[in-house]
């Protein structure tokens, strides 16, 4: 199951906020998140995980469909560690 930003939305005005404040909320929510790991900040959300920006050098590919071979050019990525509270609660475990 996919679970958009509607979704969470609709989550957020069945707790409780207006429509206008939920959407508001989780694009400022967004905008924090984005804005942090654009300047390369990692992001620390306690009992959820880690966000954090890493840089690959570039490297030699190839391309699945002729087999030619094609530079990839370096780049910085986002990573996503989560913390054991919820590796436990996916695993199961209390």
């Amino acid at each position: 199951m996919t679970l958009t930003k509607a979704d969470i939305i609709d989550v957020l005005y069945n707790n409780g906020f207006s429509r206008k404040q939920s959407v508001r909320l989780l694009e400022s929510l967004l905008e924090i998140i984005k804005s942090n790991l654009e300047k390369g900040d990692s992001l620390l959300i306690s009992g959820f995980g880690k966000f954090s920006v890493r840089e690959k050098g570039s490297r030699i590919g190839r391309n699945p469909k002729t087999g030619e071979e094609v530079i990839i050019n370096e780049r910085r990525i986002v990573s996503f560690k989560c913390s054991t509270v919820l590796r436990d609660k996916i695993n199961g475990i209390q």
